[in-house]
């Protein structure tokens, strides 16, 4: 395949919010959208062309998914991995089903970017109390114990802190495989979207910086409070691990920023093979947004242009009954307010997104 045709199919795996914009930004250019979710209220499912609410594990389903559609993606990585193989053996899937395998689990992940010359937090691998409290020996306190697999918003994860109870930790994660991470004294937390296209072309948005509370990410600022040789390196990272993973669509890359003498250093701290909650500012903060951008790349199409709008640009999501501020962030003169037409209201969970663009000079 070189690039779909507009009125060609994208079949998205998951039916979330970040599916429910992918399908706004794919109708907009003519393109129609196909979720797939075991979840029969998903947000998605108001907006897209054509539907499958079928378990991830049902390869009848798949299989009629994977027929009727040109192109598989999906918005969250977490798909179990015997479904991305099915598809791939029934039809194409961007991006490929080897970067889910790498970035769904942790250890995998850190290793593979290390094995490209790319600094990572210190970390030792852990399948049991005795492994955990031979890494704490090395790696010191604080240090995060997260599990391999499954986490995400501050889920399935633990920071242990000096005469903390090892044993316990482990034990509340379920006993289940781990990495410890030790601590970075990071400055700030930085993130950059990019995308790489099918035809390798990469072009990357303005690295943004990240405010997270309660594990949850709060804020979003473009462009972040860096030096822009900085800014270039944190580019650069995620162009090679893109270009390593022979990557299509929207990648995004979370890093540390530690100030030192003399400057600053990035260390990788995750990847996400998707579009990102960092990069929801590009809706109304830059030409192309990050979701129309995911929808080009899958589609063998051009990418667009990611050069941002006015001086700076924030996003803040909405988490919880925070969404209930909407008639205010209605009213408010230069906010763009998002809903995700969510049915149930609940504490950690995000509702919408308000931004707001900053004229000016840079």
């Amino acid at each position: 395949m070189t690039s779909l045709r507009p009125g060609s199919t994208i079949g998205i795996l998951g039916g979330g919010q970040l599916a429910r914009m992918l399908a706004k930004a794919g109708a907009r250019l003519g393109l129609r959208a196909h979720v797939y979710s075991p979840v029969a209220d998903d947000p998605a499912f108001e907006v897209c062309a054509a539907r499958t609410i079928a378990a991830f594990e049902d390869e009848t389903a798949l299989a009629g998914f994977a027929a009727a559609v040109d192109v598989v993606t999906y918005e969250f990585e977490n798909v179990p991995s015997q479904t991305a193989a099915f598809l791939e053996a029934h039809s194409l899937v961007r991006p490929n089903p080897r970067v889910l395998a790498l970035t769904q689990d942790r250890l995998t992940e850190k290793n593979f970017v290390r094995g490209l010359g790319i600094e990572t937090a210190p970390f030792e691998n852990v399948e049991s109390a005795d492994m955990l409290a031979a890494a704490a020996s090395r790696l010191g306190s604080p240090a995060i114990l997260k599990t391999r697999r499954f986490g995400y918003d501050g889920k399935g994860q633990i920071m242990l802190r000096e005469g903390a109870d090892l044993s316990a930790a482990f034990e509340q994660l379920g006993r289940a495989p781990c990495v410890l991470e030790g601590f970075v004294p990071f400055a700030r937390e930085v993130s950059v979207v990019a995308a790489r296209g099918a035809d390798g072309a990469f072009r990357a948005y303005d690295v943004c910086e990240n405010v997270h509370e309660h594990h949850i990410l709060a804020l979003t600022v473009a462009p972040a409070r860096i030096s822009p040789q900085t800014g270039a390196a944190a580019v650069e990272m995620a162009r090679k691990i893109a270009e390593a993973s022979d990557y299509v669509g929207v990648i995004a890359v979370e890093m540390f920023v530690v100030e030192e003498a003399g400057g600053e250093r990035l260390v990788v701290n995750e990847i996400a093979p998707r579009v990102h909650n960092s990069g929801h500012w590009t809706l109304d903060g830059a030409v192309t947004s990050q979701f129309e951008q995911h929808m080009r790349a899958v589609a063998g199409w051009p990418l667009g242009a990611t050069r941002r709008h006015g001086a700076r640009v924030e996003m803040r999501n909405l988490i919880g009954d925070e969404v209930d501020k909407w008639p205010e962030l209605l009213a408010e003169e230069g906010a763009s307010l998002h809903l995700y037409g969510k049915k149930e209201t609940r504490p950690g969970r995000k509702m919408g997104h308000v931004t707001r663009v900053f004229e000016g000079r840079d």
